[in-house]
């Protein structure tokens, strides 16, 4: 007979998990709302696990990996969330290698969950095997192989972590099938470790105080904008010191929201097919402060001419961009919107630079971007300016990329951050549409318009599907001129007009693949069917594509050609108020 103390309570027995229970419990526990997936063979654990977890999230079926990678891009650049994505092994991982690639040269928050063919036939070219590793570790912010049901847990926390501090950027982890499919009733510890990995957030003092200084003297400061204060959430400190100091502002390609399109201030997007006013501030410049842009070719031109009698202060959090492409002088590593509380809180007694804004106002007033009105078919920059009005400036657009991307940076005014979804430095066809699906899921509530052309489009146009299953009210506006437009304007200018595999007469008839896919489809050709016509897309409460049939000769203007500085832009014109 047991003595009291010799008795015990029954051990509560513990729940039997497989490693895909476990992972999906992870999911749960970073509080993810969206994930884009596609099942396949070594993710079939997963997706039993997920289906006995009775949806803890949503889950989109996009129709080809590349649209589950571009939907997640779109979602983590309008929320500021990462965007999470599961695809099979072997070519299910490899068609994630585009959309990796752009969000890693984008700095988006992606974690990228593959299947991998079980641990003991790693290696022996088993059937849907690649090495995901080796292949992502030249385009991933970090990547890992689970080896243990035990580190699995840890793993997915740490990719989280990884992908959304710092410079944010893709997290890919790779499970193996057995791992997913391996029981266990034991708890695994989720916290990491990661020593070598700690981001400057706050600046160092003394450098805000050289830039404070530098400041103090300038004749003719600008700031220069970039995606970095999108992922600060640092736009109304922005503002607050640009207007502080009346300082001209110049934004990015990606930077376009970050600080009021619209405000006296703002000289537009500098660099390639930039403003002429944005692009001569810069050359003129004799301090350029730098916000959370990587100073890549399409901004800078030719490098030499880029800035040339600038002291050059750049502020981002990753310390490898600074110094990279341009000579600088103040170097400060920091979060954009640390960095920026640290300018404000200095008051400095700058010099009336008057003259100098003034400058840059008459060049922005009289040397606008501009465009001809059409007597025949649509002229693709009034089409946009069609959108915005429409819109009153307040739709999330996405875009592929070619002329109607840079028509759309230049015409559709931002005003507010996270409203702006297009790929910038890997320069993605095939990005636009599923972008916008990723964006209208991130934002329910906002309008979506996926401004897209004839060649990108054909390039994702699948994934229409996903509209009609999810009723998305996206409006995709196809800008068709029967061209891959930017490789014909360069053909034109560059090559001697030799239109080498450019010109795409044997497109699609769009509107009845709209209506294949259950989408409703409208053909418009004629400039005064547009405001009718673009009115009706945005009354409809569900998906809408636009085949709109644009000047088929029309180019992006201004320009910088190859090799040339930004101030010898070609496509300029004056124009009298």
């Amino acid at each position: 007979m047991k003595t009291q103390t010799e008795t015990h309570t029954q051990p509560v027995e513990q729940e039997l998990r497989t490693g895909a229970d476990i992972f999906i419990q992870s999911l749960v526990e970073e509080e993810v709302d969206t994930v884009f997936g596609y099942p396949g063979g070594a993710v079939l654990p997963i997706y039993d696990a997920l289906y006995r977890a009775e949806a803890p999230f949503q889950h989109i079926l996009c129709r080809h990996e590349q649209g589950l990678i571009h939907a997640a891009e779109g979602y983590a650049r309008v929320t500021g969330r990462p965007g999470v994505v599961i695809a099979t092994s072997g070519p299910g991982a490899t068609n994630l290698i585009t959309g990796i690639t752009d969000a890693m040269m984008d700095s988006l928050p992606v974690v990228i969950f593959t299947g991998q063919v079980s641990t003991a036939v790693i290696g022996s070219d088993a059937f849907q095997e690649a090495d995901v590793i080796g292949l992502t570790t030249p385009i991933t912010k970090h990547n890992y192989q689970v080896t243990g049901i035990k580190d699995l847990p840890s793993i997915v926390k740490a990719a989280f972590h990884i992908a959304t501090t710092g410079r944010p950027g893709p997290v890919v982890v790779d499970i193996p099938k057995n791992i997913a499919q391996e029981i266990t009733d034991r708890t695994f510890d989720t916290s990491f470790n990661l020593p070598g990995y700690q981001p400057t957030v706050k600046p160092n003092p003394l450098q805000i105080r050289r830039l404070a200084e530098a400041l103090s003297k300038a004749e003719r400061p600008v700031l220069l904008a970039g995606a970095g204060v999108h992922f600060a959430d640092a736009s109304e400190e922005l503002l607050i010191f640009a207007e502080k100091y009346e300082l001209p502002v110049v934004m990015t390609l990606h930077g376009l929201g970050t600080f009021p399109g619209g405000h006296a201030q703002a000289l537009g997007m500098g660099g390639m097919h930039g403003s002429y006013s944005a692009n001569m501030a810069i050359y003129e410049a004799d301090l350029l402060i730098n916000i959370g842009a990587r100073f890549d070719d399409r901004l800078t031109g030719a490098i030499q001419h880029f800035a040339p009698n600038a002291t050059v202060a750049h502020i981002d959090i990753d310390p490898a961009e600074i110094g990279k492409n341009i000579d600088t002088k103040i170097p400060v590593v920091a979060d954009a919107k640390e960095a920026l509380t640290g300018l404000l809180e200095i008051d400095v007694d700058s010099i009336d630079h008057s003259d100098w804004t003034e400058q840059a106002m008459y060049n922005k007033t009289h040397y606008p971007f501009w465009f001809e009105r059409s007597d025949d078919l649509i002229s693709p920059q009034w089409l946009i300016e069609s959108i915005y009005r429409e819109t009153d400036g307040e739709a999330i657009v996405t875009t592929d990329v070619g002329q109607h991307q840079m028509w759309a940076a230049q015409f559709y005014q931002f005003n507010k951050p996270r409203k702006w979804v297009t790929s910038g430095g890997l320069g993605t066809m095939g990005f636009g549409l599923p972008a916008a699906i990723g964006a209208q899921l991130g934002c329910p509530q906002e309008t979506v318009v996926a401004i897209v052309g004839d060649g990108g489009f054909q390039m994702t146009m699948q994934e229409m599907a996903v509209l009609k299953q999810y009723n998305l009210p996206v409006k995709v506006i196809v800008v068709n001129n029967e061209a891959l437009g930017m490789v014909r304007q360069w053909q034109e200018k560059f090559y001697e007009e030799r239109y080498s595999s450019s010109l795409m007469t044997e497109n699609p008839d769009f509107i009845k693949l709209a209506e294949g896919f259950g989408v409703k489809g409208i053909r418009v050709s004629k400039e005064t069917d547009v405001p009718r016509v673009i009115k009706e897309v945005f009354q409809h409460d569900g998906p809408v594509l636009i085949d709109a049939r644009v000047q088929k000769l029309d180019k992006v203007f201004p320009m910088v050609a190859p090799g040339k500085g930004n101030h010898e832009m070609i496509g300029v014109k004056r124009c009298e108020e």
